[in-house]
């Protein structure tokens, strides 16, 4: 067995980081951000799940029906925003659909606004149909690490309107799982806390490979884990008050 160590100060860092009204985004240093289209250099996430959402438009064979509209955004990028949709479209549709600066999942890297490629493209609210290659593409997603963060039934636990258009990187499986189960990332952040280390979620793949996943509380300072040795495994900060760690075993 191997031991690792987590810090407490490292919760707010990973593809699980759940980030809303409630939890704002801390962790703004070393990021790596590659664009997502070649023909939009300027829009940009977090390299892994760059490279993870051309694989889907790869294997969806989307060519140009789908573009990215928003991507990353500094601080400053989502205060504008915010600001400016609060005098072109007033209060109410600005807190339903765009986050207040800080509390911006478009500012971990993590999340990306797609639009169906057409002439005209609403920057906040692009259009992104349950039908043809828009859900072609919403189906495939989970397969790759990416869900589609505010569903129609979902505003009174996310606080967002629904929004067809934004995909947020979770990684696989819990995109899976979430998928499966009908969870926000609020819920699922919450609903993981019931799987410790001595009490594992296991979740199995078609390939035969088990993947156990656990919810470690940062209560300390620094906290210890046990894990076999030369097995891969991820850590992830919920930005809240632990870590979810996901094991794959053969």
């Amino acid at each position: 067995m191997k031991i690792i160590t987590l810090k407490r100060e490292n919760i707010y860092g990973g593809s699980l980081l759940l980030v809303n009204a409630q939890y704002s985004f801390k962790n703004q240093e070393n990021m790596a951000l590659a664009p997502v289209d070649d023909r939009f250099p300027e829009i940009r996430i977090e390299s892994h799940a760059a490279n993870m959402l051309r694989l889907i438009l790869t294997y969806i064979s989307s060519e140009d029906a789908i573009v990215p509209v928003s991507g990353y955004r500094s601080s400053e990028e989502q205060t504008a925003i915010f600001e400016d949709s609060l005098k072109e479209n007033g209060e109410i549709f600005t807190r339903q659909f765009v986050a207040l600066p800080g509390h911006s999942e478009h500012q971990t890297g993590l999340a990306i606004d797609l639009g169906l490629n057409q002439e005209e493209i609403d920057f906040i609210c692009p259009e992104f149909p349950f039908e043809g290659i828009c859900d072609t593409f919403r189906k495939a997603a989970p397969d790759y690490g990416f869900i589609q963060r505010y569903g129609e039934d979902k505003k009174s636990i996310t606080g967002i309107s629904h929004e067809p258009w934004h995909f947020r990187y979770v990684g696989y499986p819990h995109s899976r799982i979430m998928t499966e189960e009908n969870f926000a990332l609020e819920e699922y952040v919450e609903w993981m806390k019931g799987y410790r280390e001595d009490c594992r979620y296991v979740f199995g793949c078609a390939d035969g490979c088990d993947i156990e996943i656990f919810y470690v509380p940062a209560d300390r300072d620094e906290v210890s884990v046990s894990l076999p040795e030369h097995v891969k495994y991820q850590v992830s900060g919920n930005n809240a008050d632990g870590f979810i760690v996901t094991v794959w075993r053969a």
